[in-house]
């Protein structure tokens, strides 16, 4: 996820900077760096657990308590 995919995120929440640091549990000032992708001249990038995040939050998901667990990987697997 660039910069501006994580701004173009963000504006099709219809989220402020601050409301986007609350749903993703961070400070405003993180959010500013990733949409800028850099801090001090040096780059930023965003992490994986901020990207899966923000595609949970796509998705409607604003919450999980661990309850309807997926297994990752085919469920489907042939069995020898």
């Amino acid at each position: 996820m660039s910069s501006g995919q994580f701004r173009a995120w963000r504006k099709a929440l219809g989220l402020k900077q601050k409301d986007a640091a609350d749903v993703l549990g961070l400070k405003k000032r993180m959010i500013q760096y990733y949409e800028k992708g850099e801090r001090d001249g040096k780059h930023v990038a965003i992490p994986k657990t901020v990207r899966l995040a923000c595609y949970a939050l796509m998705q409607g998901v604003a919450d999980f308590d661990g309850s309807a667990v997926i297994p990752l990987g085919d469920s489907h697997a042939s069995e020898e």
